[in-house]
């Protein structure tokens, strides 16, 4: 199912948060996914920590915290209608920016574990020239990975960023992921950090202010 399939889904419905500077007044915008369990208004905090005047950010939540039930890692179907419904929201969030008269190739997807999925499987699916992306202790979800990825992400920053213990997040994925997206000639930076955990660090963030930056200054 696409992420712009027809219907409503579990996380259809659910609020936008919204925070930076108002959208209407804004030359670029963040779509921020949050894990497992957490919120969109963590997000928005944690956003704060690479804002820019001009940059909106549009958090969506998910139904009961959670976009998905299973690991990423599971067959695609056992985490439907859940994956669909949260590409969905990515969706509507961009469309949002879009009718407030930002193009995607201002918008800069940032996700953190499951989000950090969720926003590298919504580019995968709906490839184009986007801002960027930042998949913190993310990777594409599915058992196995497609074979072929077609589409072109012309030349979108991707940065992705995890520890190399992630208890949730394969290395292997991560290496797989960048494969992927390299092969749809994203601009990719990968880092895995020694003995992290799953978490967010200062080189991260760092980063992900780097690619904002690039976006409005």
């Amino acid at each position: 199912m696409s992420a712009g399939a027809d219907g409503d889904g579990p996380h259809q419905g659910q609020q936008l948060v919204t925070g930076g500077t108002d959208l209407e007044d804004a030359e670029a915008a963040l779509v921020l996914t949050h894990g497992r369990g957490a919120t969109a208004r963590g997000m928005i905090q944690m956003a704060d920590e690479f804002h820019r005047e001009g940059v909106a950010f549009l958090a969506p939540q998910a139904a009961r915290q959670t976009w998905y039930p299973n690991s990423f890692l599971a067959p695609v179907e056992r985490n439907e209608p859940g994956r669909s419904s949260g590409l969905r929201a990515i969706t509507d969030a961009i469309e949002r920016a879009n009718a407030a008269g930002i193009p995607a190739e201002r918008v800069i997807l940032v996700g953190f574990s499951q989000g950090g999925c969720l926003a590298s499987e919504y580019i995968a699916r709906n490839p184009r020239r986007y801002g960027g992306l930042a998949a913190l202790s993310g990777g594409l979800i599915g058992e196995e990975l497609d074979d072929e990825y077609p589409g072109d992400l012309e030349a979108t920053p991707v940065f992705l960023g995890c520890s190399d213990v992630d208890p949730h997040i394969p290395e292997e994925r991560v290496h797989d992921t960048a494969a992927v997206f390299e092969s749809m000639h994203a601009d990719v930076t990968k880092r895995l950090y020694e003995g992290m955990g799953h978490g967010i660090n200062e080189d991260e963030l760092e980063f992900v202010s780097g690619m904002v930056a690039d976006l409005v200054d």
